[in-house]
């Protein structure tokens, strides 16, 4: 328990006849313990901007060597700025903790906020079995007047569909406690300033009190604004919204710099150009869409809408062949030029999905690098920022190393 945790029962906040007022102090002084399900990039920053706030946070994880480290105050995400620092100080302070129990952590907590990764399968379909595990693991110590946030992005309808049966499978009935979606809408490399607020707060409950609660509650976590939508449908679709848009749009960058070469015209200098009229904001075409979210979220949005939503479909198959149109690319100019992939040494500039984070997820540079393997090539992967290659074909040098290498 944390060390501002209260040692009497507390009432929630769902469903409270005392003033906002009188529940934010609550909040605030760390009556209302607060337990976040899942330590990862975006869980652990989350749970100690609540720490910040209310002193009594526990983190819950499945994983014993995590739930040591942080509560030794050992940060597993150094590329995060002002992270390390903050968790050893709450640790210090006793105003975060971690553990693995979470049944434990749930039966102490009054505000539930579960914050684990959504995927998809190898059908493309989603995959929420660990936001249904910690679902199950919240209602095993769900109290009335408890309050349930979902950060993870989910398909629409989740909260209401899938986790709202789960909670209520036990003791519980609906009413009894609030459930809301609060979409993270954080990116790796700044999750304090995000999650402080670089943006506006997304909120969304099942019911109107659920939504009130979620809003009184962040309006204590961000300086930004807190926009409550009219349910969690619309809150989960939100962030599901906001990935899609940034993904076609990629795809069209890349589209037309896959077309370029048959116009004879350079696609920077090109885009750049067009860029000057203040209506056009084309991206910088790449090999691909790496990270957590653009690659996958637009199948959550697919879900269940069959065989509609074309834009969305052609954007994800455009971005999803570009590592593909990469290494055809440099087959055919090698070949211009009497020469062949087989046998040829190659070297990628860039391993991480994304510029200063070292995180490999979905990046398009292990395709390439697999692709070009099974053409014969020798692969030289290249990044400072990373320690260690993922999982691909490839020797990891450092830049000052390829003058001396046949490439």
């Amino acid at each position: 328990m944390t060390a501002n945790a209260p040692t009497t029962e507390t009432g929630g906040l769902y469903g409270s006849d005392t003033s906002a007022a009188r529940q934010r102090r609550a909040f605030r002084d760390g009556s209302i313990p607060v337990a976040v399900y899942g330590m990862g990039k975006i869980g652990l920053p989350l749970s100690l901007v609540y720490a910040e706030a209310t002193g009594a946070v526990t983190g819950v994880d499945i994983d014993p060597e995590r739930v040591a480290a942080l509560n030794g105050g050992s940060n597993p995400f150094d590329h995060e700025p002002g992270l390390s620092a903050l968790l050893s100080n709450l640790v210090a302070d006793g105003r975060f903790e971690s553990t693995t129990d979470g049944e434990a952590a749930a039966a102490s907590a009054r505000v539930h906020v579960i914050v684990v990764p959504t995927v998809i399968d190898e059908a493309d379909d989603p995959d929420l079995s660990a936001l249904e595990a910690a679902a199950e693991t919240v209602r095993a110590g769900l109290d009335p007047g408890d309050v349930v946030f979902v950060e993870s992005t989910v398909p629409p309808g989740t909260c209401a569909d899938v986790v709202a049966p789960i909670l209520t499978a036990g003791d519980r009935e609906p009413g009894e406690f609030g459930l809301a979606h609060t979409p993270e809408r954080t990116a790796s490399g700044r999750a304090l300033r995000d999650i402080r607020g670089s943006y506006p707060k997304i909120v969304g409950g099942v019911d109107a009190e659920s939504g009130r609660v979620a809003a009184l509650v962040y309006g204590e976590l961000t300086d930004n604004e807190v926009i409550r939508t009219s349910d969690a449908r619309t809150a989960e679709c939100v962030k599901l919204f906001e990935g899609v848009y940034r993904d076609v749009n990629i795809a069209l960058a890349n589209e037309l710099g896959s077309l370029t070469d048959e116009f004879g015209v350079d696609v920077v200098e090109t885009i750049e150009a067009a860029n000057t009229q203040p209506y056009c904001d084309i991206l910088t075409p790449g090999a691909g869409v790496g990270g957590h979210c653009i690659p996958y979220y637009p199948y959550f949005l697919l879900d269940g809408v069959n065989d509609r939503a074309p834009l969305i479909r052609t954007a994800r198959s455009v971005n999803e062949r570009m590592p593909g149109f990469v290494v055809e690319t440099l087959v055919d100019e090698l070949a211009a030029d009497g020469g062949s992939v087989e046998g040829a040494t190659v070297a990628l500039l860039g391993v991480a999905y994304r510029a200063g984070v070292p995180e490999t997820r979905a990046s398009p540079a292990i395709d390439i690098a697999h692709r070009l393997d099974r053409l014969g090539a020798t692969v030289l992967a290249v990044d400072p920022i990373l320690d260690d290659l993922p999982e691909m074909p490839g020797e990891h040098v450092a830049i000052d190393e390829l003058a001396s290498r046949a490439i």
